[in-house]
Order: structure tokens, then sequence, then C-alpha cells
């Protein structure tokens, strides 16, 4: 069984501070509670000619999966939180979760904080099998770098999730900590610094993301906890609103979720990523007298729930 992981952003801290004591780039070796045929660590090589290697978790799969799920993550940027959520995701589908530039086991050690060479340097997680289509999530942070993602690789992506996205104005609990690290900003380890600098200086860079969003035709999901006290369901509420789009955002409020959805129920994360992707529709052509049998064919259509969802929690 694995391990319970640090949960919440003091615990998270202080897991950074403990792996970085201990000169390690993981909090809590994934290696430990799943075999490498479940869970696996792997490297990349960064796009646009950066010369980075990037490191991320991925789900190995004997036979190609019909979907990719592609995860930008946050501010500290972990891929080992998302470990159970790769664990338990079903043979059908493959996930892929990094550790962005300036993070964990990625290159470089310096702080990268221009989010469109993020995602620049990211962009090869979006390469698919023959026939595999990609579902591409931003997390917190990650959000904004999914959506540019999203803008310059437009053939490569078939839907995008923002999920618990942070764009640009906090929560209670997202300015204490801000206002703490950024006093003690020259003493804290190297993912806690760069995740201050990170989230301080993403509100000038948001304007790109806003153009990127505008000029999207896949579908957009946003997906954001009720409770969530980093980044407030209003902001993610308001973008949804505000920001003209070329097919209408679905939103999906999570009754009781915090910031780190990812943090559990596992199932619950998962149902929410699943809904995000269309269901193979087959249409049947009626058999007529006197001819052969015609092929069936198959495409992809909106899941019901597609529609912006405003129900009140639960």
């Amino acid at each position: 069984m694995a391990r319970k992981r640090p949960k919440g952003v003091l615990s998270m801290g202080w897991a950074v501070i403990e792996a970085a004591a201990a000169g390690r780039t993981e909090h809590v070796p994934t290696s430990d509670d799943y075999p490498d045929t479940v869970v696996r660590r792997m490297h990349f090589h960064a796009g646009a000619g950066l010369g980075w290697k990037i490191s991320a978790l991925t789900t190995p799969r004997t036979k190609t999966a019909p979907w990719k799920i592609v995860v930008v993550t946050g501010a500290p940027s972990w891929a080992e939180y998302w470990a159970p959520a790769l664990a338990a995701l079903p043979q059908d589908r493959e996930m892929i979760v990094v550790d962005r530039p300036g993070y964990a086991g990625s290159e470089p050690v310096e702080y990268v904080g221009d989010i469109r060479i993020q995602a620049r340097a990211l962009a090869p997680l979006l390469e698919a099998r023959f026939g595999q289509r990609v579902l591409l999530v931003g997390q917190s942070y990650g959000a904004a770098i999914a959506s540019l993602m999203a803008a310059e690789n437009p053939r490569k992506v078939a839907g995008l999730v923002l999920l618990s996205g942070y764009f640009g104005e906090s929560g209670p609990t997202a300015r204490w900590l801000l206002d703490v690290g950024s006093r003690l900003l020259k003493f804290i380890p190297r993912d806690l610094r760069h995740a201050v600098m990170e989230v301080t200086n993403q509100p000038t860079q948001l304007d790109g993301m806003h153009a990127a969003l505008a000029r999207l035709r896949v579908p957009v999901h946003v997906v954001h906890g009720d409770k969530d006290d980093f980044a407030p369901i209003e902001i993610a509420e308001r973008l949804v609103s505000q920001t003209r789009t070329r097919r209408p955002m679905r939103f999906a409020r999570v009754p009781g979720a915090t910031h780190f959805m990812n943090e559990g129920p596992t199932e619950t994360l998962l149902q929410h990523i699943e809904a995000c992707i269309p269901q193979p529709v087959v249409l049947k052509l009626p058999k007529l007298p006197g001819l052969p049998k015609l092929p069936s064919f198959g495409w992809f259509k909106p899941r019901p729930e597609r529609q912006r969802q405003t129900a009140a929690p639960a």
C-alpha cells in the first residue's frame, strides 16, 4: 500500500525543506511505493533547443492507450504528489506528470519565470503515438502555462483542463505564504523560493494566457473546488464569464474540494478528469435489402455535462 504523502501547503513546504536538507530531488521517492511497471520516472529533452533535461512521472503501458493525459503541475512543481492518481489510472488511459523547469529533478536549477519559455520547454510532452489523443491538464500555476502550450500546438491537443487554476489573485492562504516567503526568500530552499517568485510575478504575464484561450478551438474545461482558499473559485468563475473564446468554456464546481485536488480522494480527481474526455459514438448504418452490411463509422461527441455547470454546491 502506498504511504500517505504530506497534504496541504504547510506540510508540503516542510517536505521541501526536509528533502533539501537530505539532498533529495523527491520528497518521498515513488520507487518506495510503486514498481516501475506502474509508475515510472522518466526524462526528456526540453523543447525549443533549450538544452534542459526535464523529469516526469509516467504510467507505462504495453498497448497504446487512446488518450494520453498530460499534467503540468503548479508551484512548487513536484510530480510525485500525483503518484496515487497515476497508479489508479485505468489501463485504457496514459498519464504523464511533469516537474517543471527549476523544480525537483528538472533542469535548470535556476529560476525560470517566463511562462512562455516554460510552455516551449514542455512542448515535447504533447507528442503522442499514432491514434492517440492528448488531454492537457494545467494545475494551479500550471494552468496558464498549459493554456499557452495548447495555443502554440493546436493540432496536438484535443482538450484543455484548467484544474484549480491560479490566475493572478490569491486567497488568504496564498497571501500569507507569499508574505512570509518573500521575507525569507534568501533562506528558504530553492523550490519554495522559485514558487514564491513565480506566483508573485505571474499577474503581469496573464495577458498572454487570455489571448491563448481566445485562440483555442478545442474544448476548455475549468474544474475548481469551492473550498479553495489558495486560488478562490470566484476568480475562476470570472475567467469563464469574461474570457471570449471560440466555444463556451465548461465550468465544473467541485463541492468540498480544496486547492490540491490531487491529494484525494483519487477517485474524485480521476472522475472529473475523465468527464473532460468525449465519449466515442458509433454510427451504425441500416442494412438495406439485397446489399451487404455496411461498415460503422465512429467519431467523438461531447459528454452531456460539457455545457457550463452552475449548480450550487451540495
